[in-house]
């Protein structure tokens, strides 16, 4: 439990960090006279440098496992932030909001290998634990940069590399156990047998969960990146009430993935993507066109709903891969951040021409695919620990 705690502890400081960024938009825009395309690209930088390489660390570490890449990427994300705060033209902004994506790509996949490493065959709730703590991040980042950067400026930022030097320090911890027990625990690992699928059917299987990743994340990304000019535009608020809405959101989101993921334990993973997805649809379709009450409300509870699947997703595809944890972890948080790139960015050109409100018009259809998840094999088994 000592290190699922430490790890959830970086996960909530990293996503901390990482959730200033979309949360000072607003300041970035003024100061740099940044259109919503621009503002687009900085995530899509963000979140493609974060998505391309997490993949290949996890297969590479798969096979050569390296304890202390977590300290040594959490130092590229210091510089980032360091960087963010002197950056003095777009390009600059591009480059650091590139050096803390590609921290962010070293310290994902394995944290969710240590984090399983540590789960005691509670897979579930490892999962759940170490992702609530990145969405807890999430969630503070936006009354963080509120309390000490909006309106205070540019190099109030610099406050942040506190917390990745904290980061750092903890990660050191978590290394050397990790070295430590890496014999002891690559053995553990290799018990696990797969769910005795053919070699088809778990391609067919992966590429279903891709794109109800897809269907989740394009949305949220919707929520994340642009949900307080979607207040600030419909209804007037001012800065710090926006914030306080995409507070509630995030927060709503980390209550729900920790509920999935034990859920997922006791009643299937298959059950928990169904209902997570699909059922945000009647949420997601009517947010566009209620009032502001209603708006925060339906925000809330669509937080809580489609948070619920990624971590029953990323158990699930180890299940499907068992002897890969690294790859499937960096590959499904890799289809996050790249889709969410993908999708701010294409919905930030959308804005700019047709408005922010009909994004969310638009946007509010994709959890209906959640219907994909009928395709999904079963794999559940009982929960055992060794």
């Amino acid at each position: 439990m000592q290190i699922l705690f430490s790890v959830a502890f970086v996960h909530l400081l990293n996503d901390c960090v990482q959730a200033v960024l979309p949360a000072i938009y607003p300041l970035l825009k003024h100061e740099f006279s940044l259109s919503f395309t621009q503002i687009g690209l900085i995530t899509l930088t963000f979140q493609c440098t974060a998505s391309l390489l997490q993949p290949w660390i996890g297969l590479y570490t798969d096979k050569r496992p390296i304890p202390f890449l977590l300290p040594l990427g959490m130092c590229v994300t210091l510089g980032g932030v360091a960087l963010l705060s002197l950056a003095g033209s777009f390009g600059m902004l591009l480059l650091a909001a590139g050096m803390i994506g590609i921290g962010s790509s070293t310290f994902h996949p394995e944290a969710s290998r240590v984090a399983r490493l540590a789960s005691g065959g509670r897979f579930g709730f490892a999962q759940s634990l170490f992702q609530v703590g990145g969405n807890l991040g999430s969630a503070f980042g936006p009354l963080l940069a509120a309390a000490i950067i909006v309106g205070r400026g540019q190099g109030k930022i610099a406050w942040l590399m506190l917390l990745v030097l904290l980061a750092v320090a903890v990660l050191l911890f978590v290394s050397r156990w990790y070295a430590g027990h890496l014999r002891n625990a690559t053995k553990k690992i290799a018990v696990h047998a797969g769910p005795g699928l053919s070699r088809g059917r778990v391609l067919w299987a992966l590429a279903v969960l891709a794109l109800l990743v897809f269907s989740k994340y394009i949305y949220m990304s919707s929520l994340s990146s642009y949900y307080t000019f979607y207040l600030i535009e419909k209804f007037q608020v001012s800065v710090e009430s926006a914030q306080m809405y995409l507070f509630m959101f995030l927060a709503a989101v980390a209550a729900g993935t920790f509920a999935g993921g034990p859920i997922g334990d006791r009643i299937g993973r298959k059950r928990v993507i169904w209902v997570s997805i699909l059922g945000a649809a009647p949420f997601t379709l009517a947010l566009p066109y209620v009032d502001l009450f209603w708006t925060g409300v339906l925000s809330v509870i669509i937080g809580l709903v489609m948070s619920s699947a990624f971590s029953a997703i990323v158990v699930f595809a180890q299940e499907l891969v068992p002897n890969k944890v690294g790859m499937i972890a960096g590959l499904f948080f890799g289809l996050m951040f790249g889709i969410s790139g993908i999708g701010a960015a294409a919905m930030g050109a959308m804005a700019d021409t047709t408005g922010i409100e009909y994004v969310y018009r638009i946007a509010s259809f994709l959890p209906l695919l959640g219907i994909l998840a009928i395709l999904l094999p079963r794999t559940d088994r009982p929960c055992q620990t060794s």
